[in-house]
């Protein structure tokens, strides 16, 4: 091996997308090392340029190096180590890459007391970044409570002391988006919370410290900047940083999801169609899904007063696609009507409301709340404030395919640049 990643599990890592941005003609490799004794053999073997290291094996990998950087030293983790003529050489620029993150979110850690969510080796790193950067206290929780930090009640009951939230914990990380292991809501005076999660995009956690009107980021910043920082060791040179936020643009745009939403009839399969191919992405429509599940057509499954078992099914179905990522979805017409199923959609990119003016709307087809003028009138007016509320963005289908498409686009790129900026 050249250059690459060791890991024990490595089937959702980006670090080879990350690399190959940063440095197209080299080529990095995922190599999964599944037992200790392996990783223990790869650097004992040491036929490898430069590797980056991630769970389990960071601890194991500060002991296998000749040399390590006192930043690493005193955090007792290594993720990078680089092969120099036969002696291994460590660092880890998990601390750059979180302190690229935190200023990049404008959050100042000087003066600041310090929430650090979870106990494991990234929490290490935090600690040791937030302390070097003046903070006036620096303070763990967990579940346990065990090693001196706090539970999460204990947290909670202190919660007007903590300025600044960090989770470094597995909470709210694909599959189980929906957790949350606190609620940034019950602490008055954080102004800015902090998430190493990266997928999905938006985790519970975030979205819950943005309502409270705290500044907030993702762990993709963190990854990318890592990476960057890493392959300034691989090649011993400094490297051009403005790198660092094209690949991360990219990277975003290229595993951002699309959600389409708005009434019956105007226009979103067709639309997202569209869109997928322009931008590259797969498309999903929600409802032929849901017809897949049933086995059998909406209309037969969807019927005037009797709509719980299809909700019931379609929060399901939106909870299972809103865990993809890079698609173009197209919701049904009713899907903004249960609070979660938007929560979830917006966790992995922008909601743009497609917004067809209501003369040219029409009812019937396989629609069956709309059958008639009057009842797609009705349902226009009920359900319009709902689509404002649950899009990031709004663009009229008025006009060409051709219009709709393009301006459905650059809304998907100025949300992106906007709200993940």
């Amino acid at each position: 091996m050249e250059y690459g990643l060791i890991g024990a599990r490595l089937g959702h890592s980006f670090s080879a997308q990350i690399h190959k941005a940063l440095a197209p003609h080299s080529e990095y490799e995922l190599c999964e090392l599944p037992e200790e004794d392996d990783a223990r053999r790869f650097f004992a073997q040491r036929e490898f340029c430069a590797v980056n290291v991630t769970i389990p094996y960071k601890q194991l990998a500060l002991a296998a190096c000749d040399e390590v950087d006192e930043k690493a030293a005193a955090i007792g983790a290594v993720n990078t180590v680089v092969n120099r003529g036969g002696r291994l050489f460590g660092c880890n620029t998990d601390y750059a890459g979180f302190l690229y993150m935190a200023r990049r979110a404008g959050a100042e850690f000087r003066g600041k007391n310090v929430l650090v969510l979870g106990t494991g080796g990234t929490s290490k790193t935090v600690h040791a970044a937030a302390a070097d950067e003046g903070a006036a206290c620096v303070l763990h929780a967990s579940r346990t409570g065990r090693g001196g930090a706090l539970t999460y009640a204990e947290a909670a009951a202190r919660a007007a002391q903590f300025d600044i939230i960090v989770n470094t914990t597995p909470a709210g990380m694909y599959p189980d988006e929906d957790a949350c292991a606190a609620d940034p809501r019950e602490y008055p005076n954080v102004r800015a919370v902090l998430d190493v999660v990266y997928n999905p995009m938006r985790t519970e956690l975030l979205q819950r410290a943005q309502e409270a009107g705290a500044r907030v980021a993702d762990g993709l910043p963190m990854l990318v900047a890592q990476a960057f920082y890493a392959r300034e060791h691989f090649e011993g040179r400094a490297l051009d940083a403005q790198r660092i936020e094209q690949v991360l643009r990219a990277l975003r745009a290229d595993r951002a999801n699309l959600v389409l939403v708005g009434m019956p009839s105007c226009g979103k399969s067709g639309v997202g169609k569209a869109c997928a191919q322009a931008l590259h992405k797969r498309f999903v429509d929600a409802d032929a899904e849901i017809e897949r599940r049933a086995g059998r057509p909406i209309r037969e499954i969807l019927r005037p007063g009797e709509e719980d078992a299809f909700r019931d099914l379609e929060s399901e179905v939106l909870a299972d696609l809103a865990k993809g990522s890079g698609q173009v979805i197209a919701t049904g017409g009713g899907s903004v009507l249960r609070a979660q199923n938007v929560r979830r959609l917006r966790r992995g990119g922008p909601v743009i409301f497609l917004d067809r003016p209501l003369a040219l709307l029409r009812p019937g087809g396989g629609r069956p709340l709309t059958q008639t003028r009057e009842a797609l009138e009705r349902q226009w007016r009920e359900r319009r404030p709902l689509y404002e509320a649950a899009c990031h963005a709004r663009v009229e289908n008025a006009g060409s395919m051709e219009q709709t498409v393009s301006a459905v686009g650059k809304a998907f790129y100025e949300v992106l640049d906007r709200e993940w900026a």
